[in-house]
């Protein structure tokens, strides 16, 4: 096969690897696709937009390739340490990811670009990226939530949207050169997806990559406790905005939400308003109001009406005086905490497959804890944690946590799924196993089978 030196190399034909690969061939731009493993739906694939699909079975192969072409695109899902990107490198190939060619291609739109704002951070990511978009709608702009959600930035080029909330993930910032935002937020920084960057310092340099482009006007949001992430945008040329609960320029007083120009809104009258969601929205706020393209009137209605995306403590049921509630996408230890900040007498429910992290970090809130269940390969994990700590059970199934957390529950504790953990032992994701859960508390709720 000939493959043209124009070319670029679409690596892991996912939901991002085939937006960007229709997007290249729409713009007459030649593609090569490749995967780890070439499925039918991949030949499909490459028939439908009518480009090659190679194998590539060993590093000689992998090479050949890359010494013809000028770019590899790699999916969001291709770790640091996977022989294509550690190829590349060595071969001098420029490294794209989704986002960065998005960027590139809103930058040559004839009619102008149009405003990105964006938010990264290892947890409420997304939660805060919605709340952004839904603060810009209200202000009256058009705006799609992009990003590392279901919806790539450069799936969302090519449609009406006045305005883009960008979810900055490191995997899709790990490999950019040019982007940037005219305000983004970086909400906190844990260690999470040590699966994916060889250790936690890559993973801070990839977000720190969300401010290495900016320019004079930009605006960054900084959480004010927290002096990495500080330094970081003090490294950039953006202007430093910081918020969070306890101080900063967007803070909360006196049960308000409280910025530069004084009161936004009580904080009672946002849709949700446990910790993390008042921080999120002071986060939001901040990145919406600082690149003047909202003002206060369009936070207040925007958070006044605000619902979370789904398994994300998300309120489930209650029976005898006990809450139940889906934090299904909390999959480190930082997550859980967050979680676990927001209530007392707590049963949770833990456990799946680790990736790489310190699990012990789950049971810093004693005081918090009725007890935990431990299920999924990191049960033994989630034991070892909680050893001393809380009552401890365990279960092999989803049902079976969900009636072992009912026979301890008493009215006034909350039973909480917040695993710690990514869902690969027993789903395909996280959002099947929080719709099981949710499933089995609604038989318990309910009586039926």
């Amino acid at each position: 096969m000939t493959v043209s030196h124009k070319s670029t190399l679409v690596f892991g034909l996912a939901i991002a690897g085939q937006a960007v690969a229709r997007e290249l061939v729409q713009r007459g731009e030649s593609v090569v696709l490749a995967d780890d493993a070439v499925s039918d739906l991949h030949q499909a694939f490459s028939k439908q937009i009518g480009m090659p699909l190679v194998p590539l079975t060993n590093s000689s192969e992998i090479n050949q390739l890359l010494k013809s072409v000028i770019r590899l695109a790699p999916a969001p899902g291709i770790p640091e340490g996977h022989p294509i990107i550690i190829a590349a490198r060595e071969l001098g190939v420029e490294i794209c990811s989704e986002l960065e060619l998005a960027y590139r291609f809103e930058q040559r739109r004839g009619i102008g670009s149009r405003p990105m704002v964006g938010i990264t951070g290892t947890d409420g990511k997304t939660t805060t990226t919605l709340m952004a978009a839904a603060i810009l709608e209200s202000a009256g702009l058009r705006t799609m939530a992009v990003g590392n959600t279901d919806v790539p930035l450069i799936s969302a080029l090519n449609t009406d949207a006045r305005a883009f909330a960008v979810e900055c993930s490191s995997f899709r910032l790990a490999h950019t050169q040019q982007f940037r935002m005219c305000a983004s937020a970086w909400l906190n920084f844990a260690p999470d997806h040590l699966d994916w960057h060889p250790n936690l310092n890559d993973y801070f340099e990839a977000k720190a990559k969300m401010w290495a482009h900016c320019v004079e006007g930009d605006v960054a949001v900084a959480p004010f406790d927290d002096l990495r992430i500080i330094k970081a945008a003090q490294a950039s040329n953006a202007r430093i905005v910081t918020f969070g609960i306890a101080g900063g320029d967007y803070h909360s007083f006196d049960g308000w939400l409280c910025g530069p120009m004084g009161r936004i809104m009580p904080i009672s009258e946002m849709g949700r308003s446990l910790p993390h969601d008042v921080s999120n929205a002071l986060a939001a706020t901040a990145v919406c109001l600082e690149a003047g393209l909202a003002n206060v009137a369009d936070v207040a209605s925007a958070l006044q009406i605000f619902k979370n995306a789904p398994h994300r403590i998300q309120f489930v049921g209650e029976k005898g005086g006990v809450r139940w509630f889906n934090d299904s996408k909390a999959t480190s230890p930082h997550a859980v905490s967050v979680a676990l900040n927001s209530f007392e007498n707590i049963v949770l429910i833990a456990g799946g497959k680790n990736k790489g992290l310190d699990l012990s970090a789950l049971a810093e809130q004693p005081s918090r804890m009725r007890a935990v269940v431990a299920i999924g390969d990191a049960s033994d994990e989630i034991a070892h944690a909680f050893t001393g700590v809380c009552e401890i059970k365990r279960a092999t199934s989803m049902q079976e946590a969900v009636n072992v957390a009912d026979s301890i529950a008493q009215d006034g504790d909350v039973v909480l799924l917040s695993p710690g953990c990514t869902s690969y032992d027993w789903y395909a994701n996280y959002g099947q196993r929080g719709e099981d859960f949710m499933k089995c508390v609604g038989k318990l709720l309910t009586g039926k089978e």
